[in-house]
């Protein structure tokens, strides 16, 4: 088993390593397709051409593509992620405490929305067709069709606005205590734990459903199981792989869905910086922003695909 087992991981690996490089490559080139001249912009308006010029040789900016490409992708492999255009100071120090503030708000955000995702997916699964399946159902198609950002607008107006109770503005750093963190993370996890647990809700149900139609989860049944015993002992370890990728899937969406929330609440992470060196055309800083949410995205996607295909032997062959 294990002679098939690793063959089978490496190959994940491997082909999670090329996706990266093509990622990497992409993100290079769409982001010298941004309109406007770095030097021109860093400059301003009223620089002479022969200042431009001198700005953008000294940036490198005159060398081919591919050579900058090239020179970009060996500086990540080494730790280098470059200087920032704007503020000229390495990017890992303007990322470092930005990237913690948005992994302190995943964590929380997983910690929220995973459990009680999973509760309500595997009991709407096990009560298919009753009352309490279909309430939990349309709910969660409700919150599917609307957006985080409407999702964002109405928490500030409830909670900030009308209530009165949470700020308006999340600022993570001037957490102190155990009751400034839950006002700080209040709004923002609440938007972001609508929307990824509603997706997980269903694909974690729609998982164990299937899992119950199996052959050898009716045997157990026929064999006197309990149905609790039938649910823990024989359908929930099978469904482990699905729901694993339900589960990876739904926390993907946070590094999508993190922009928005992090913008609307101004949010001091990772997003928000991404989204000011956008307004500012910050390559540096940009290329490695979009790369570390690359690398989230297929960290949990690979990381998934190596627990379906330890907890399936069908998926070994």
């Amino acid at each position: 088993m294990t002679s098939r087992l690793l063959p089978l991981m490496l190959g994940r690996l491997g082909i999670a390593l090329v996706t990266l490089l093509v990622v990497a490559f992409t993100i290079f080139f769409a982001t010298e397709l941004l309109p406007g001249d770095v030097a021109e912009i860093l400059l301003g308006q009223s620089a002479t051409p022969e200042a431009v010029a001198g700005l953008r040789t000294a940036m490198h900016l005159e060398d081919p593509a591919i050579l900058r490409f090239g020179r970009w992708l060996l500086g990540l492999l080494s730790g280098d992620l470059g200087m920032s255009y704007s503020s000229n100071m390495p990017v890992a120090q303007l990322i470092g405490g930005r990237l913690a503030n948005t992994l302190k708000l995943a964590a929380v955000t997983s910690l929220v929305s995973v459990p009680i995702a999973l509760a309500l997916g595997i009991t709407t699964a096990v009560l298919k067709g009753s009352l309490y399946d279909r309430i939990v159902t349309t709910l969660v198609v409700g919150l599917i069709s609307i957006p985080e950002f409407m999702v964002a607008t109405s928490a500030v107006l409830v909670f900030a606005v009308y209530l009165k109770w949470l700020p308006a503005l999340a600022f993570a750093n001037e957490v102190r205590s155990f009751g400034e963190l839950l006002r700080v993370f209040a709004m923002p996890v609440i938007t972001l734990a609508f929307v990824i647990s509603a997706q997980m809700i269903r694909m974690t149900r729609a998982a164990v459903i299937e899992t119950l139609k199996a052959p050898y989860v009716e045997m157990a049944l026929l064999k006197g199981a309990s149905r609790s015993r039938m649910v823990l002992r024989h359908a929930l370890p099978n469904a482990l792989g699905p729901v694993v990728n339900a589960v990876a899937l739904s926390l993907s969406y946070l590094l999508g869905g993190v922009i928005i929330v992090e913008t609307i609440f101004n949010y001091p992470g990772i997003a928000k910086l991404m989204v000011d060196a956008v307004a500012t055309r910050d390559l540096p800083l940009i290329q490695t922003c979009a790369m570390i949410f690359c690398l989230g995205y297929l960290t949990l996607i690979t990381t998934a695909d190596l627990v379906a295909i330890a907890a399936n032997p069908r998926l070994r062959r």
